[in-house]
């Protein structure tokens, strides 16, 4: 696509380095990679139980290589029992090493369309702690019933022997389970993957309809999917979510409130995930009304999910690029310590509609879910906390701290690229959405591809989810400027 020169493995190493990331693993690394690997791995007692035999599977994005989930369903009385198996990566990574404390500064495998910078040695995160095909791995297995109605029953969580019999990606399974293309060569080898996999789909449906009607919020999002080859930006298109990703999905969001809640209900001190109630949702309600619905004052998820169900059906073309408005208005996530003897109500999740819920999926890739582990592991071993609460306080701080920093590598990274890629594009129009309007600048991200940029020149009088048309000024990959002035 481009031919230009520009450095962009190199700068995505600069970029971490100025976020205050690592890129080289500390010194003892190798020798506790080859200790875990001398040990073959974690090694099961009498309390875990072998469910190698069940016909677990993965799905995933085609280039990952770090699994940190399978799943597996079978239908009940009343229901569909799903089993989430999560890598046991605290049993080979333990407290206090070397790579915990590097994988506690870190708190995340960060990616960037050029090179992905683990938390873990790729010797662990992509072979010894992931959740390979045709390999027995240790796993907390979180096991729960989505009933009719899509609520979940009889939940309990334990240690198990696993083996993944499948890896699959979003990309074959999702147009599979839509009807719009038959099942890549694993699922039509198995008859009984394919039964499986829509026992999977069918709860996680249910899920997801259970989630609506009590307020969740339901988005169209869509993401660059840029194509890096040696450094050479060959491509830069658009990633669309599937009926796999939402399966997914849903599964893990019902795997973290069970782990959330289970871990209160024990009254066992924890790390939150939450989204507390829009700050600017006097915004979010003026950018409603321009489409002629009235919401409430107060911030209300039901109200707005049944606006956005409305505009998804009534307009499902530019459906993702109200999606982003509202997205941005939501402002982020962060985490916060959620006291085992505090029987005060926590924030919750206002995008889910979810009162309990922690980040506890991907621990190969994540801090905070590879703490929520070991804190559910000493819970279900009857031992004492892994952490104080001030610890588990300063580790939340640090992780939002973190994941703050490590969205700005992301976005510059891909802005890099992008503007590599646009390079040809300067003097071409626009569709987008405005993303950003401070005393910094104003962004606005366009639809295709899906990008961001600053507006340099217009801008006055745009806020956070104006739609706007805008020409391509001027692109500058070394310092990561894509520049656009208003049409």
């Amino acid at each position: 696509m481009s031919t230009h020169t520009f450095d962009l493995v190199g700068s995505a190493s600069a970029e971490m380095v100025r976020e205050g990331f690592s890129v080289d693993f500390p010194d003892g690394s190798d020798t506790q990679v080859a200790a875990i690997r001398a040990a073959g791995g974690a090694k099961a007692d009498a309390d875990v139980r072998d469910l190698r035999g069940l016909l677990w599977s993965s799905i995933d994005n085609d280039t990952s290589r770090d699994l940190d989930q399978i799943e597996v369903a079978e239908r009940v009385d009343g229901g569909v029992r799903v089993r989430v198996g999560v890598a046991d990566v605290a049993a080979s990574v333990l407290k206090d090493t070397p790579l915990d404390r590097h994988a506690a500064e870190q708190t995340q495998t960060v990616y960037t369309a050029v090179r992905n910078f683990s938390m873990l040695p790729t010797e662990l995160s992509t072979d010894l702690t992931s959740l390979n095909e045709d390999e027995d791995r240790m796993a907390v297995v979180v096991e729960f019933v989505v009933d009719g109605e899509g609520k979940v029953q009889d939940t309990s969580i334990y240690r198990a022997q696993v083996r993944n019999k499948a890896q699959l990606a979003y990309s074959h399974v999702g147009p599979w389970l839509e009807g719009k293309a038959g099942p890549d060569a694993k699922v039509a080898a198995s008859v009984e993957l394919q039964e499986q996999l829509r026992r999977q789909d069918e709860a996680a449906q249910a899920l997801r309809a259970q989630r609506v009607k009590m307020g969740a919020l339901e988005f169209n999002r869509v993401e660059a999917d840029p194509v890096v080859v040696d450094g050479k930006v060959e491509s830069i298109g658009t990633a669309f979510h599937n009926r796999a990703s939402d399966l997914i999905e849903e599964l893990m969001i019902a795997t973290n409130e069970t782990m959330a809640r289970m871990l209160r209900e024990a009254k066992r001190s924890s790390i939150r995930r939450v989204v507390r109630s829009p700050e600017r949702w006097a915004r979010i309600v003026e950018l409603v009304g321009r489409h002629g619905t009235v919401l409430p004052a107060q911030p209300d998820s039901g109200a707005l999910n049944a606006f956005l169900q409305a505009q998804r059906a009534s307009d499902a073309v530019h459906y993702p690029d109200l999606s982003l408005a509202i997205i941005k208005l939501m402002g982020p996530g962060e985490y916060v310590l959620a006291k085992g003897d505090d029987d005060a109500e926590q924030p919750g999740h206002f995008g889910l509609a979810a009162q309990d819920y922690a980040h506890s999926t991907a621990p190969n890739r994540r801090f905070v879910d590879l703490v929520t582990q070991r804190v559910v592991k000493a819970m279900l071993a009857g031992e004492a906390a892994p952490y104080t609460d001030e610890e588990l306080e300063a580790i939340a701080t640090h992780c939002n701290e973190r994941e703050s920093a490590g969205r700005k590598v992301e976005r510059a990274m891909l802005k890099r690229v992008a503007a590599v890629a646009l390079a040809g594009s300067v003097g071409k129009s626009f569709h987008g959405v405005i993303t950003g309007a401070n005393d910094k600048g104003t962004y606005v991200r366009v639809f295709d591809p899906p990008v961001e940029g600053k507006v340099v020149r217009g801008e006055q009088g745009l806020d956070v989810g104006d739609m706007v048309d805008v020409t391509l000024l001027h692109t500058d990959p070394q310092h990561a400027f894509i520049d656009f002035g208003r049409a």
